[in-house]
């Protein structure tokens, strides 16, 4: 294995719940941060918080607030890191932690509340398909080389029913098939891809999903670590898997959940 430290992260979504924990965790490890996240000024100081707590460990953290799966603002993105990144140095760390889509039944009983064509593409947009074009982007401009993770959220909704939880869970589902695809193509480059399925967790994004309440209620009972999976759990999986040079774990949908996903139902 070897060390981060000094080593460049990019997480999208690194003002809340996952990424801001991941961000936090891979400071601790030595490394310094690249943020995107979308905030209005009533949730800016969540990204400020993660900032200070990044410059307190001893690390540079360098965020932006704009729209991750606005193909102009990729690009302004990408521009600002290869400015400041030193020569020869390429993302280590590569995190897409989006959590911006619509909750809505396919058929409920009134049409007026049935998700849109516009909805399902955007929430397929931003949750899955820009995954892709930031690997793309990355990729052809030299931000990624061998010993690069990049890490997908991903999470049980891809392959189970929830109310409402369609138009993400059919956005999870196709952000796993991108990570299979990606793997292929990028192996032979030393770059590793997976996802990573959380178990339930008490984040911002969860709270949004009409029920969540009972989620928790009933993921704390029947987990089999005897509690929920919290956002520093899947950091410090993500931070240990990405201290492995090698790129021969890649393609996987990885569970951190503490056995949850085997005995939900």
């Amino acid at each position: 294995m070897t060390g981060l430290k000094g080593k460049w992260a990019l997480i999208l979504g690194a003002s809340s719940g996952h990424g801001a924990a991941t961000a936090i965790e891979l400071a601790r490890h030595g490394m310094n941060i690249f943020g995107v996240h979308l905030d209005l000024r009533a949730t800016l100081p969540n990204a400020q918080r993660v900032i200070d707590r990044i410059h307190d460990l001893g690390c540079q953290a360098i965020f932006f607030n704009t729209n991750a799966a606005d193909d102009a603002k990729r690009q302004r993105v990408l521009d600002s890191i290869q400015e400041r990144l030193p020569p020869g140095e390429y993302i280590k760390v590569f995190m897409h932690s989006l959590a911006f889509g619509t909750l809505r039944a396919y058929v409920p009983e009134s049409q007026q509340e049935a998700v849109t064509r516009s909805q399902m593409e955007m929430t397929l947009d931003v949750m899955a398909h820009s995954l892709v074009y930031w690997v793309q982007d990355m990729y052809y401009r030299g931000l990624l080389g061998p010993g690069s993770k990049i890490f997908a959220m991903t999470s049980a909704g891809s392959h189970r029913v929830y109310p409402t939880y369609g138009p993400v869970g059919a956005a999870k589902a196709a952000l796993e098939y991108h990570v299979k695809h990606l793997a292929v193509e990028l192996a032979s480059k030393g770059v590793a891809v997976n996802a990573i399925q959380a178990g339930v967790t008490d984040t911002p994004a969860l709270r949004k999903i009409p029920g969540h309440e009972q989620m928790l209620e009933y993921a704390q009972l029947h987990n089999p670590g005897g509690r929920i999976t919290t956002p520093e759990d899947v950091a410090k999986a993500i931070a240990a898997l990405s201290q492995e040079e090698s790129p021969w774990l890649t393609g996987n949908v990885i569970c951190v959940d503490g056995g949850e996903d085997l005995v939900m139902i």
